[in-house]
């Protein structure tokens, strides 16, 4: 090749040498540049060349790298082995000037013509063959290749995928759909994958759009599994020839495989739709959709809020959509969401209406509305965030809209109370929300934290006022329901506790009363002595009421050590000396009785405290000294 006048056939077989020893180097896309050049000279020679001086044992390998490197110009994809950083992405060249381009595909052609003279029975050669003469533009020669290939090939998928592409392509597509039907009965679709790299996208846009089509009509018109996995290997042979990034074919053959039951690879598909495109509300709904079904409550709520936050209009279409079970079901999901945050962001947060949470919360609570305007919780949920946000008319507003078209609840007449206490009516508020305080006390204490520390305080010392009012004019019922709200408002606060307690005495409810005294006493370090004394007094006073003595006693007893004189003025008021002498009496005989010497001793001693002249309880204690002699009982 280096003399000044060199003959085409010692040429040829020097590039095949240099071909075989470039091969043995592990220069693959050399090799074949090599046996191009010589095939362009002079493809007859080349052919006598490779079968007289190539040793028989490396032919096979031969082959094998000159299919190869073939097949990488044709789908444009970059050699991955050691030619010293050449690529076919730029022109290649070796050291002794030759040069190739990668839009020259005419070497290639002539190279799958030297391997198919060299072994005709090799199908991958014929194959190399056509589709180098689809990129020069020969269709009708690739399609007869294709067409006498077809009925001896082995290879028979990517044949028949590749006549259907130049089928569509020359506008038969009648033919071209028959070539696509016998290709997914055939099972093998991925067939479609290598020749995307080769044909052009206008062509592969034809074979995207009519498979696209095609499986669309299958769904619109057929039903039952069959249909719906004939429609899946339409719309895979759409998503391979897009290369991967048909949304359409993408969305609807994840519905087909979520009606399969094929919820992980239908999860799959949406997932590869929102790797494009992460707001696309079709993917994030039929994601979400799809974990509803999974019964995997936070993953399907985390995607439909997504989607209601890129387009909340689209997401209702689509849950819309839902047979009504699983409308109430999500429906349900995102208010106890919505919910749940609502009360997390109140417990936590003091800066409220910046809190960019709520703007996000107020957009799904909106949502949730033009789902089922009927239902009350979704207002009375879209009336707490307007109330946190401080858009108190608005609020007002949807309330006095929302339920003059139905019954208002006491739900709604709550928020009309927190509303009122936002605009300083507290005496109104109160009127809305001491009823709530009892029939429902959880939900008073979720709408307080609407208020701040002084709006909360104000409420409770006016409910208190009231509830007194009431009391005085025996009105015990009412007056509950202020004492209710005091308590809520007021975070248990002990005097408001003692308050109620009183009023649930006067109605006889006394176990009720005798839990808010307990929340009462165990607050006790920040009152005085008499306050704690009279506690005791008056739960022991509330557990002789259910006949509950050694209890009571016991209340007695914790008052008397605090203050004798303190405790004696309330023991005076109820329930009185004598009664109570003699309730300490009979405790202290039926500890005696029981041997139980040391609590026998201690009521007795308690007893004598409050009547000291009483000889019951001095003949007990005789009793308890002598019985007990040699045991201490100081």
């Amino acid at each position: 090749m280096e003399d000044e006048s060199p003959h085409p056939s010692s040429c040829v077989r020097a590039l095949c040498g240099r071909g075989l020893v470039r091969m043995i180097n592990d220069s693959p896309y050399l090799t074949a540049l090599d046996y191009i050049t010589a095939c362009n000279l002079k493809l007859d020679e080349t052919v006598l060349t490779i079968k007289s001086y190539v040793p028989w044992n490396q032919r096979g390998l031969l082959y094998k790298v000159l299919q190869e490197e073939g097949e990488k110009i044709i789908q444009k994809k970059p050699s991955h082995s050691n030619d010293n950083g050449l690529s076919q992405k730029k022109k290649s060249s070796d050291q002794d000037g030759v040069t190739f381009k990668e839009s020259d595909v005419s070497g290639v052609h002539q190279l799958a013509m030297l391997l198919m003279i060299l072994d005709p029975s090799d199908d991958a050669s014929r194959i190399l063959c056509t589709d180098a003469l689809y990129q020069m533009g020969r269709i009708e020669e690739a399609h007869k290749m294709l067409s006498l290939a077809l009925h001896s090939s082995s290879q028979r998928s990517p044949v028949l995928a590749r006549l259907a592409l130049l089928q569509f392509k020359k506008g038969f597509i009648y033919d071209g759909n028959q070539l696509v039907k016998k290709v997914i009965q055939i099972g093998d679709t991925a067939c479609l994958i290598p020749i995307m790299d080769v044909f052009k996208e206008e062509d592969r846009k034809l074979m995207q759009n009519h498979c696209h089509s095609k499986a669309m009509a299958i769904l619109q018109s057929k039903e039952g599994n069959t249909y719906i996995k004939e429609a899946i290997a339409h719309l895979s042979l759409a998503i391979i020839a897009s290369g991967g990034h048909a949304k359409e074919s993408l969305l609807a053959r994840a519905r087909c495989y979520g009606q399969l039951g094929l919820k992980k690879t239908a999860i799959f598909d949406f997932n590869a739709v929102l790797k494009d495109e992460p707001n696309n509300t079709e993917a994030l709904c039929g994601k979400g959709f799809i974990y509803m079904t999974l019964n995997h409550q936070k993953e399907a709520v985390h995607d439909i809020i997504l989607a209601i936050k890129a387009d909340s209009s689209d997401v209702i279409q689509e849950i819309q959509t839902l047979n009504p079970e699983a409308q109430l079901l999500t429906s349900d999901w995102l208010y106890d969401h919505c919910r749940t945050l609502l009360t997390t962001q109140l417990n936590e947060y003091k800066n409220l209406p910046a809190d960019p949470v709520f703007n996000d919360l107020e957009v799904i609570g909106k949502t949730l509305i033009e789902i089922d305007n009927k239902k009350s919780d979704f207002h009375i949920l879209y009336t707490d965030i307007l109330i946190v946000k401080e858009r108190y008319e608005e609020a007002f507003t949807h309330l006095k809209k929302t339920f003059n078209n139905c019954a208002i609840n006491e739900a709604a007449k709550a928020r009309y109370g927190v509303l009122h206490v936002k605009c300083r009516n507290v005496l109104a508020a109160a009127q809305e929300l001491c009823v709530l305080a009892v029939k429902n006390p959880s939900e008073v204490e979720i709408l307080v934290k609407l208020l701040d520390k002084r709006q909360r305080q104000s409420l409770s010392q006016v409910a208190a006022q009231e509830g007194n009012s009431l009391t005085q004019d025996n009105q015990h019922e009412k007056a509950l329901n202020y004492f209710s709200l005091a308590v809520i408002t007021s975070n248990n606060n002990p005097k408001y506790l003692r308050h109620r307690a009183l009023c649930l005495s006067h109605l006889k409810d006394y176990t009720n009363a005798i839990k808010d005294m307990d929340k009462a006493i165990q607050r006790h370090g920040s009152n005085d002595l008499k306050t704690q004394i009279e506690d005791h007094c008056f739960k022991g006073h509330l557990l002789l009421s259910v006949s509950e003595d050694d209890a009571a006693v016991q209340q007695y007893l914790k008052a008397l050590n605090l203050d004798q004189t303190l405790a004696l003025e309330c023991i005076h008021l109820r329930p009185g000396k004598a009664e109570l002498t003699q309730i300490f009496s009979r405790i202290g005989h039926n500890y005696f009785e029981k041997q139980l010497y040391e609590e026998s001793w201690k009521v007795t001693t308690g007893g004598l405290l409050i009547d000291e002249k009483n000889h019951e309880l001095k003949r007990l204690k005789v009793r308890i000294k002598r019985e007990a002699s040699g045991c201490s009982v100081h």
